[in-house]
């Protein structure tokens, strides 16, 4: 049986790793202090984390077979599609995610925010791009579904674990793996565990 905890913790390990947000983090850490943008992209993903865990407090009022159910339909819905999207794939191709990244960092860098204090107008912009990356994205719904479902306290640590995990291999490494992440792999990974969540849920019944 997968705890809230080891689930969010699987979830957002595997699932963040190649992502925008990663690369985001990639950047901006080859191109500014490691420590300043590892702080802001943490503080961003951590408030990001928080806020979904709420959501899915809020959703858990409603009956609990609807959540149940509805959480099932979610994983299998993201494995199915992530499979689906990794097979399609070419066996390395990062290319698309990375120059969205670049694009992103690019527009924001462009804005002088906050000129008389550098340091400070540089956090609050890593900190923007990688909460604006990570609305909405299928980490943040499926934190939600198990917040929904599981111990709240246990989803937020595994998840944050998890985001902690991917932002110190993106900020302290990532110049030295970003070639070497296969998308497809990560993807198809991903897939394939959103599909184990739906049946171990399926299984355990309401």
């Amino acid at each position: 049986m997968l705890t809230g905890f080891t689930a969010s913790l699987l979830l957002i390990t595997i699932s963040e790793l190649g992502d925008k947000t990663f690369f985001i983090a990639v950047i901006l850490a080859m191109r500014h202090p490691q420590r300043l943008v590892f702080s802001a992209v943490m503080a961003a993903l951590a408030l990001m984390t928080v806020f979904s865990v709420v959501l899915g407090q809020a959703l858990a009022l409603f009956p609990k077979t609807y959540i149940h159910y509805g959480a099932i339909a979610l994983f299998l819905i993201f494995g199915i599609k992530l499979i689906y999207d990794a097979l399609r794939m070419p066996a390395k191709s990062n290319s698309a995610v990375v120059k969205e990244a670049e694009a992103d960092v690019e527009a924001q860098e462009s804005r002088k925010v906050l000129s008389r204090y550098p340091q400070f107008g540089l956090w609050v912009q890593a900190f923007t791009m990688t909460f604006l990356a990570e609305w909405g994205d299928r980490t943040q719904i499926s934190t939600i579904a198990l917040a929904a479902s599981s111990n709240p306290i246990t989803v937020t640590m595994g998840a944050i674990l998890g985001h902690g995990i991917c932002t110190i291999i993106a900020v302290f490494s990532g110049r030295l793996i970003a070639g070497k992440i296969s998308e497809r792999m990560i993807t198809g990974i991903g897939g394939l565990l959103f599909l184990i969540f739906g049946v171990t849920a399926y299984s355990q019944g309401v």
